[in-house]
Parts: C-alpha cells; structure tokens; sequence
C-alpha cells in the first residue's frame, strides 16, 4: 500500500522530490475530472437566461458523458426555489454536488473569524443535503485555506470532524476572468463577433492543461489524475462543448471527480503557513521548488489572453 504522508519542507528539496517517486506508481495515461464552482448562478448575463445556461452546461457534459460536480455557493441561487431547481438538475444528471459556502467569503480576510467560516460551510450543507448527488466534498472559496496557522489547522479538524474531504483543485483555470471579458464585451454590442475570445479561451485551457501536466510529471514522476476547476458562468455555458472535445482531442481520458479523488495524491497535505492555489502549486512551494519556465503563467488569471485580446480591439 502506497505510503500517504503531509509534505512538510524540513529537508532539501530534491530530497523531498526523491521521496515522492519512491511512493508513486508507474506513469499512466492522463484523465481528467471536471468541477463547476459557484453555481448554480441566477444573475442576469447576456445571451442567455440562468435556466439556458444551465441547461447548456449540461447538454455539454450528456453529449459527451462525462459526470462532473457542482460546488454550490448557495446565495447565488439555491436559496431560492428556482435556483435550488437548476441545483437540482445536476444532481438528476448524475452530477457529484458539493459545498462551497453559502456567500463565497474570503478565508484569508482578517475581519472574517474561523467560526464565520466555519458557519457559511454548515448553512450551505443544510441546503445542498437535500440535494440528489450530495457528497460532502469541499471547495475552498478562492482556493485559499488560511492565511494565519489558526485557520489552517482549524479549518483541517472542522471538515475531519465533518467527515468533510478537501475538494481540491489540481488544474487551475482563469475562466472567470475571460468569461469578465466576454460579458464587458457583449454589454458594449450584443452582435459582437465572439471568435476570438473562444478561440483565446480554448487556447488558454490548453495552456493551463498542459502546464499542469508537465507540474505534476515534475513533482509525482507520473501523470495525476487531474481535477480542473471551471465556473458555472456564461463562457462555459457557450463553450464546453468545445473544452470537452478539446480534451478529448488531446488525447485526455475524462474521469468521474469521485474516481480522480481516490488518488492518493489527493489525500496530501502541503504543510505550508498559507496553503491553497492549485494543490500541484501547494506542493511545488512546499518543497522549494524554484520557479520553472511557465510558472508565471500559472499564476497571471490570463493576463496573457486578455492583452492579446485588447490588441484585437476587444
């Protein structure tokens, strides 16, 4: 049985790099596991109603069957009858629904306490419980897990004494941030060509895909299987269909969120003063791993993609 251990950075780092290989197993082919934060979300975009959104995200995922999860925030909708039905519908579909607060509060805010926290986990729990596909899986808001050893620690027994498990996040995107973009866009003229930021968002997932890979080959010796975290929004609502393909395009196997989290590389946990990002990021700092060649663009939100798209007019 595979040794599971914190990483803890008290030896160099090559050491701790070496130590890792020793506990993995030969290299597989790479999979992939979709995750949706902060939905199901009823505010107003251009476009599309909150029911078509949803609907089309499901669409994606039925055409090409693939069974993702939902991590409900649930003042963004599933406080509210009509919102707690579009919940609902990922739950029917197969969909995984998991915890990730009730407001979306930043656990590194210094006038936010530990039990507010805390709190916002336990209020959302009370609706998402009720929910088909309910796992208590959790998603960090901001994918930061404290900036301060009280709520990091804190934070770790609450959800262990929920039996709670740390929904991490191994492939990090920047959808949010071009999914800005394209509503700023669509705001200024509703007939607006939309190519280019499609083609500038499916670049970027690649991108981020196989930065990551390469990250984990780097740190496991192996290919992970990847979680990757999007956001129940317009962008993915227009165009996951086209993500998904792409994946698969790449030659991706696309797994289930259940099954990617039984690696036991998701049962680590980097010892770290502010844990959080990308669990492949955590763990890079942990061990010292010096800055690579595209670490910056793991971690610009997709400056890069939305520069370009300036010089385009957009």
């Amino acid at each position: 049985m595979r040794q599971i251990f914190a990483i803890r950075p008290v030896f160099p780092a090559t050491m701790l790099l070496s130590i890792y290989l020793i506990f993995v197993p030969s290299v597989q082919a790479q999979s992939l596991a979709f995750t949706f934060d902060d939905g199901p979300s009823v505010a107003s975009t251009p476009l599309m109603s909150a029911q078509a959104r949803n609907q089309a995200m499901l669409d994606a995922l039925t055409k090409h069957q693939v069974r993702a999860a939902l991590f409900v925030t649930a003042a963004n909708g599933a406080t509210q009858p009509a919102g707690y039905a579009l919940a609902k519908a990922w739950g029917d579909a197969g969909h995984a629904i998991g915890n990730h607060t009730m407001t979306h509060p930043d656990l590194h805010n210094d006038k936010l306490s530990l039990a507010q926290y805390q709190q916002e986990i336990l209020d959302c729990d009370r609706i998402i419980r009720t929910l088909p596909g309910y796992q208590k899986w959790f998603r960090y808001t901001y994918l930061r897990e404290g900036n301060t050893a009280e709520k990091r620690d804190g934070m770790r027994n609450f959800l262990k004494q929920l039996d709670y498990r740390n929904a991490y996040v191994s492939l990090d995107t920047s959808d949010w941030r071009l999914d800005e973009k394209l509503t700023e866009v669509l705001a200024k003229n509703p007939q607006a060509d939309l190519s280019p930021i499609k083609l500038a968002y499916l670049s970027h997932i690649r991108q981020r895909a196989i930065a990551y890979r390469a990250l984990s080959q780097q740190l496991q010796g192996r290919d992970i299987p990847q979680i990757i975290l999007l956001h129940h929004n317009l962008i993915n609502a227009l165009w996951l269909d086209d993500v998904i393909a792409q994946f698969k395009d790449m030659g991706w196997n696309i797994v289930t969120p259940a099954s990617a989290f039984a690696d036991p590389v998701y049962q680590l946990v980097p010892d770290r003063p502010a844990p959080g990002q990308s669990l492949l990021l955590s763990m890079a700092r942990s061990l010292g791993v010096a800055k690579f060649d595209g670490w910056t663009r793991l971690v610009d939100d997709g400056d890069a993609e939305i520069e370009a798209l300036k010089v385009q007019g957009l």
